[in-house]
């Protein structure tokens, strides 16, 4: 792969000048059904989330209040546009046990619930163009999961894209069909999400979480760095 360039905008960190977001990159993994082993760590983090939070106070839980005020700062409901991770640790308050899809999608999974922040994982051996968290014009397109009908972010939206294909919409809310993590992937990148100063402390922590996992499960190589405010653009490509 060429190298590429991964950016955050400045409107973004003019925003929320505290916000994080942790870049985890994974290459020449083995992807594939989750061994048990995997499954297992799945399991115990659901147990620990309900062990730890209840349904009634949830979005009083640090690290979710953080969001639900940032979404409402943006004009994006909270109840009706909810955070990855908060939708997340609902459907395992619910009793739900989490579907296991592959390695790579499970991890991000282990990850988010262990830490409480928002991790959304994308395949990179598709990218052809740089990528950017930034605001939308409204001319882009976003296809989700499941479905075959564009959408179109509205203008001032936060998103994240490849050009002007949307891969996730309203920030860290849903993610688009392009770039999904299939068996057949050999690159990753997971995006952690933390602001502060409730996610302050875990983002470092998620982000070798998340490559101890990565290369116990599914091999590969892996590195990490942290966007922030002084260091808004990454070049990524080639080994990592």
């Amino acid at each position: 792969m060429k190298d590429l360039t991964y950016s955050i905008s400045p409107e973004v960190f003019a925003a929320f000048p505290e916000y994080r977001r942790g870049f985890v990159v994974a290459r020449g993994v083995r992807n594939g059904d989750s061994p048990p082993g995997l499954v297992g760590l799945l399991r115990e983090e659901e147990a620990r989330a309900r062990e730890g939070l209840q349904m009634e106070t949830l979005t009083a839980e640090p690290h979710l209040a953080s969001w639900r005020e940032a979404f409402r700062r943006l004009g994006y409901k909270p109840g009706d546009y909810r955070p990855s991770v908060e939708a997340l640790l609902r459907r395992v308050l619910r009793g739900q046990e989490l579907p296991v899809i592959n390695a790579l999608v499970d991890i991000g999974n282990v990850v988010s619930l262990r830490h409480r922040l928002p991790v959304g994982g994308h395949a990179i051996d598709v990218l052809t163009q740089d990528i950017a968290l930034r605001p939308a014009t409204g001319a882009e397109e976003f296809i989700p999961f499941g479905s075959d009908a564009p959408e179109h972010p509205l203008p001032g939206e936060f998103i994240f894209a490849e050009g002007n294909t949307v891969l996730t919409r309203r920030w860290i809310w849903r993610q688009a069909r392009h770039t999904l993590t299939l068996p057949e992937t050999t690159a990753i990148e997971f995006n952690i999400d933390a602001l502060l100063p409730a996610g302050a402390a875990d983002l470092e922590t998620a982000a070798k979480d998340a490559m101890d996992l990565i290369v116990r499960f599914c091999g590969g190589r892996t590195r990490f760095e942290i966007f922030n405010r002084g260091n808004p653009r990454i070049s990524f490509g080639g080994e990592p």
